[in-house]
């Protein structure tokens, strides 16, 4: 099989294993997404979803985390990580979305990419999860598991983003990429392979059956 015949069958294997195609992150809108990626760098989400309730709850608008002190901020996100450079991102990504783009967090790559602390990572989470366009999530997982699969064959997100994009449908990625992290997490993790009880082993060469 060639990479967009295996590439299509694992998308169609993991949509049934995996129904639900839903961000672990948990948040209400848009800011609240963006914001939460960003601290989901060098962090679990898990971490991230205990952290930001309080956050939210303490700034609760665009306007509030524009008026935080960034010493403030920190404090709400400490046990993520990088809290220093995090918190600086959030409060200057926060006046950047006010004061350049009318209160609304940017749907193109290219204005999401002037944010603060926003790669493409992140910039292709919130075209995909908010505003419904063609992504591709190059996170740890997506580069893992596609490397394996012989999809990809690199370790460079951006690459392993170009790649995918020529052999899967448009409308497939983002959804795929969630999966991603659920198959991670469940059967094809960094530190081991069940290749034992994996749906997609028939298809990938780096199987240990």
């Amino acid at each position: 099989m060639n990479k967009k015949t295996i590439c299509a069958e694992a998308v169609d294997r993991l949509k049934q294993k995996y129904p639900d195609a839903l961000c672990s992150l948990e948040y209400n809108d848009p800011l609240q997404l963006l914001i939460a990626v960003r601290l989901s760098a060098q962090c679990t989400d898990a971490r991230v979803n205990l952290v930001t309730p309080a956050l939210f709850s303490a700034f609760p608008t665009l306007d509030a985390l524009c008026g935080a002190e960034i010493s403030q901020i920190e404090k709400h996100i400490e046990s993520c990580g990088l809290f220093r450079t995090k918190a600086k991102d959030i409060k200057n990504m926060c006046v950047m979305i006010r004061d350049e783009f009318g209160g609304k967090v940017p749907d193109s790559m290219e204005k999401l990419l002037t944010l603060p602390g926003v790669g493409r990572k992140t910039a292709n989470l919130i075209m995909g999860d908010v505003y419904g366009q063609p992504a591709i999530v190059a996170d740890t997982h997506c580069i893992r598991i596609t490397n394996r699969l012989g999809l990809t064959d690199s370790k460079d997100p951006y690459k392993v983003e170009m790649q995918l994009k020529e052999i899967i449908e448009p409308h497939e990625g983002n959804d795929f990429c969630h999966r991603l992290v659920l198959f991670g997490r469940e059967i094809c993790s960094a530190k081991s392979q069940k290749c034992g009880i994996c749906p997609l082993a028939d298809i990938c060469p780096s199987n240990n059956r």
